[in-house]
C-alpha cells in the first residue's frame, strides 16, 4: 500500500510539472556558454576540480557526452546565436564574428548596429541583436509572461551578452577595455542602472591588475598540459616568455587600458561578480515569474586562441573557473534558494590543437593562407575574364564573388558566374589543404538534413549572407599567418564537440552518450519552461532528460 501510494505521489507530482503554469517551474534559468570549451576538459582536468564547480554540475545534474555542433562556421557569434535560438546561421542569419555584407560592401559584426550608441563608456556602443534573424529561448520567455520575465546577457564580448539575451532584453552588458567597466547600448537603454553603475565604482580591475598571476596549484601537478615555455604559444601581455609567473603590473607598465585584463583569470572572476551583482540588482528569480540570466566566459576564448589547448595557461584558466562556478552557485542558493533554478553549461565551439605543433608532432596539419589563395586565383581567372576583378574578398572559408563583374549582359550574368564558380573550385583543389567546396548552387539545392560534412555546410550557410563558394580545409587545417596559438571553425570533432551540462530545477541526475546538437539545448530549456519554442528552431528537446 505504502508503494503504491508513493507512485501515485510520484506521477501526481510529473503531471503538475508537466501542467501550463505549473508552479513548479524554476525561478531563474542561467544560461553559461564557456567560450572556446572541449568536451574533453572536462575529464582531462576532473581530479583537480574541486567539488563546488564542474563536479556539482556534473555529478548532480545531466551531462551529455556526445553534443556537437551540426554547422560550421564553428565561431563565437554563430555559437551564442544557435544556443539559444535552437537554429543555426542558415536560419538565424548569424553566419560569422564578422562578414562581408552584400548590401554595403564592406566587412561587418554580427552584432554591429549604426542606429545605436554607447551607453556607459566610449567604447564599442553601435550593437544590437537585430542582425539575428529568428528569436531565442530568452525572447519566448519575455513573450510568454508579457514582458514580465527579467532577461539579462552578461559578457567581456559584446556578442556573447548581446546574442543570448535577444531581442527583448532589459538589459545586456560587456566589458570596455578603456575604461575597465561594464557597458551597454542605446538599443536597451538611456543610462546605466545604479546597480551597474554601483558595481562598476568598485573599480575591482585596478585591484586584479595589481597583482601576479601564478599557478593556483604548484606547477609540478599540471601534468594535463604541455611544458610551461613551449615555442607553439604566443607571448600573453607582450612577456618576454609565455611562462609563469606574471607580473601583471610590469606587463602593464603605464598604460591606463585595462586591456590586459581579458587575457588573465581574473577576468572571470570580474565576470563572476557582475553576474551575482545583477541577482540583486534586478531581483532575478525573486518572484513567481521566471528570469533568464545569460553569462557568457569569454578568458577561456582569449587565452586559448593565444597558448593553445596543451598550455599550462589554459589549465589554470579552467582550476580557476572551476572555483568561480563554484562561487557563483553557493550564491544561487543563497539567493534564489536551492533546487528553485534551472542552469545548463555549453560553450559556443570547441577548438583545435597548434597545427605546427600537429606537424612537428607528424601529424596532419597545416595553415591555408587567404591573401595567397586570393592572388592566385585572380591570376588565374584574368585569362578566362580579362580587365575583370572577379573575387569581391574570402574570408571565413568562403569566396565572395563580385558580382558588379557580371552585370554587362544579364542574359549571360548567371551563367558567367556559375562559370566562375566552378573554375574558382576546381583551381581551389590544386591548393595544399582544401579538402571540398560547394558551390552556392549545391548549397542551396541541398537538404537542411543532409548528413555528413556537406550538411554540416548546408545549415551554416545563409543565402543572403554567405559567400558564393565555401571552402572546406582538411583536418587540423586553419586559416592563419602565425604558427603560435591556434583557432576554430572547421566541421571536425575537435571543433564541434562540447559539452552540455544541466542542473537543478527540473533536472534529473544522470548522463547520455547519444549524439545531440547544440540546436537541442534551447527546445529543451522552452520545454522545461512550458513556453513554446523559438521562431528559427530546428532541434528537438533531450529526451533523455524527461524520461
Amino acid at each position: 500500500m505504502r508503494r503504491i501510494i508513493v507512485l501515485v505521489l510520484v506521477a501526481l507530482a510529473n503531471t503538475a510539472w508537466a501542467q501550463p503554469g505549473a508552479t513548479t517551474k524554476p525561478k531563474l534559468v542561467v544560461g553559461i556558454v564557456v567560450d572556446q570549451m572541449r568536451q574533453e576538459y572536462l575529464s582531462r582536468y576532473y581530479s583537480k576540480f574541486g567539488d563546488g564547480g564542474f563536479k556539482r554540475l556534473m555529478g548532480d545534474g545531466f551531462m551529455l557526452r556526445n553534443a556537437h555542433y551540426n554547422y560550421a562556421p564553428t565561431v563565437t557569434g554563430p555559437g551564442h546565436a544557435s544556443v539559444y535560438s535552437g537554429s543555426t546561421p542558415a536560419i538565424h542569419g548569424i553566419i560569422g564574428n564578422d562578414f562581408y555584407d552584400k548590401d554595403t560592401r564592406k566587412t561587418v559584426n554580427c552584432v554591429e548596429d549604426s542606429t545605436c550608441k554607447a551607453v556607459g563608456a566610449d567604447g564599442n556602443g553601435d550593437v544590437s541583436p537585430w542582425r539575428m534573424l529568428s528569436s531565442t529561448v530568452t525572447d519566448e520567455l519575455k513573450l510568454f509572461t508579457q514582458k514580465r520575465a527579467k532577461v539579462i546577457g552578461i559578457s567581456f564580448k559584446d556578442r556573447g551578452a548581446v546574442l543570448p539575451a535577444g531581442h527583448m532584453a532589459d538589459g545586456a552588458y560587456w566589458f570596455d577595455g578603456k575604461t575597465g567597466t561594464f557597458m551597454t547600448s542605446s538599443y536597451y537603454m538611456t543610462q546605466l542602472p545604479a546597480w551597474v553603475t554601483k558595481f562598476n565604482s568598485l573599480n575591482l580591475p585596478a585591484q586584479y591588475l595589481n597583482q601576479t598571476w601564478n599557478t593556483l596549484l604548484p606547477i609540478a601537478q599540471y601534468t594535463e598540459s604541455g611544458p610551461d615555455d613551449s615555442p607553439y604559444e604566443k607571448k600573453i601581455g607582450g612577456k618576454a616568455k609565455p611562462v609563469f609567473p606574471y607580473d601583471l603590473p610590469a606587463l602593464r607598465g603605464k598604460s591606463t587600458s585595462y586591456d590586459l585584463l581579458y587575457v588573465t583569470p581574473f577576468a572571470n572572476d570580474f565576470l563572476t561578480e557582475m553576474s551575482k551583482a545583477s541577482l540583486a540588482g534586478e531581483s532575478l528569480g525573486k518572484d513567481d515569474i521566471t528570469d533568464f540570466l545569460c553569462i557568457s566566459y569569454s578568458t577561456t576564448d582569449a587565452v586559448g586562441h593565444a597558448v593553445g589547448p596543451q598550455a599550462v595557461e589554459l589549465e589554470d584558466i579552467y582550476l580557476r573557473l572551476d572555483r568561480n562556478l563554484a562561487d557563483l552557485l553557493k550564491t544561487l542558493d543563497k539567493e534564489v534558494g536551492a533546487g528553485k533554478y534551472t542552469v545548463f553549461l555549453t560553450a559556443d565551439h570547441a577548438v583545435a590543437d597548434v597545427p605546427q605543433y600537429l606537424k612537428d608532432s607528424k601529424m596532419p596539419a597545416g595553415y591555408f593562407s587567404n591573401e595567397f589563395a586570393q592572388a592566385k586565383l585572380e591570376g588565374y581567372l584574368e585569362s578566362y575574364f580579362p580587365g575583370r576583378k572577379i573575387i569581391a574578398g574570402i574570408g571565413n572559408e568562403q569566396v565572395f564573388l563580385n558580382h558588379d563583374a557580371f552585370q554587362k549582359d544579364p542574359k549571360s550574368s548567371g551563367i558567367e558566374m556559375m562559370i566562375a564558380s566552378e573554375l574558382i573550385g576546381k583551381y581551389l583543389m590544386t591548393m595544399d589543404g582544401v579538402a571540398n567546396y560547394y558551390t552556392q548552387a549545391e548549397l542551396r539545392q541541398g537538404s537542411y538534413d543532409e548528413k555528413g560534412i556537406k550538411g554540416m555546410m548546408i545549415r551554416g550557410y545563409n543565402p543572403r549572407r554567405s559567400g558564393d563558394i565555401a571552402i572546406v580545409l582538411q583536418p587540423g587545417w586553419f586559416e592563419s599567418g602565425s604558427i603560435q596559438g591556434t583557432t576554430h571553425g572547421s566541421p571536425y570533432t575537435y571543433d564541434t564537440n562540447v559539452p552540455i551540462l544541466f542542473y537543478g530545477a527540473g533536472i534529473r541526475k544522470g548522463a547520455s552518450a547519444r549524439y545531440h546538437t547544440i540546436t537541442d539545448v534551447a527546445p529543451t530549456v522552452s520545454l522545461l519552461l512550458n513556453i513554446k519554442f523559438p521562431s528559427g528552431c530546428t532541434g528537438q528537446p533531450i529526451e533523455e532528460l524527461f524520461e
